[in-house]
């Protein structure tokens, strides 16, 4: 393969990649606490000239997502930086946006998962539990009014964008992200909570549309390329074999 039909077949392996990663934007457009990905891309080059573009990478987009009333008794949304870690049947930990909390039988909040939100525990004659932007859970029991009930902890990291995603709203930490510091809402850089409030996704369908359109016309120029350099290198053939 000539070195122009090497960096138009890149381009196009590249812009393929990147519209993979619009369309899973796109699917997850409505689904509260997603967070967009991007593509990261990285020059092929020969030392002097450049031949191409490969993809380097995908990295989550950790912007602010709107905050909107939930439908949930127990809907929480962080203002801010900041995760929720729930634990898994498993005992291991992952690291989520989508607040959308019930009460379980046991007393304990969970997600739609089945994962559990520590640091709560709710009686079963409680009523009017409310969450304060600073974590603290009260409600009125059968013995107290405004009893406090436990805490909500906001988890944040040194790098976000280099958690690893496990699917959904999910992530992981790695070496790169460092370890969670789980503490107060709104202290030390983490953001507050919104108690009976979601976040939506923060993905933009007409940004998305547009980065689309893009990646389309980048596709179709570099797929003309290749077939230009194909059709030179044809030619080059017959006039060497004549």
């Amino acid at each position: 393969m000539n070195k122009a039909m090497y960096a138009a077949a890149s381009g196009m392996a590249a812009e393929q990649a990147k519209l993979d990663v619009i369309a899973g934007n796109l699917a997850n457009a409505d689904a509260v606490g997603f967070k967009a990905s991007a593509m990261e891309f990285a020059e092929l080059t020969d030392g002097s000239r450049t031949l191409g573009a490969s993809e380097r990478g995908t990295f989550v987009r950790f912007d602010q997502g709107k905050l909107v009333k939930g439908g949930g008794a127990f809907d929480l949304a962080i203002e801010g930086n900041g995760f929720f870690a729930v634990h898994r049947p498993d005992g291991s930990t992952v690291y989520t946006r989508d607040g959308r909390f019930s009460r379980g039988s046991d007393g304990a909040l969970r997600d739609g998962d089945g994962n559990v939100l520590p640091g709560v525990k709710l009686p079963a004659d409680v009523a009017n539990v409310s969450v304060a932007r600073d974590g603290r859970v009260t409600g009125d029991t059968g013995t107290a009014k405004t009893a406090l009930l436990g805490h909500v902890r906001v988890a944040t990291f040194a790098a976000p964008d280099a958690l690893r995603s496990i699917g959904g709203t999910s992530f992981v930490p790695t070496a790169a992200s460092g370890a969670p510091h789980v503490g107060e809402p709104g202290k030390r850089g983490a953001g507050t909570l919104a108690f009976g409030m979601v976040e939506r996704s923060n993905v933009s369908i007409m940004t998305e549309m547009m980065e689309i359109l893009g990646a389309q016309r980048a596709f179709e120029a570099d797929s003309k390329g290749v077939q230009a350099a194909d059709e030179m290198q044809r030619i080059a053939n017959n006039i060497n074999r004549s």
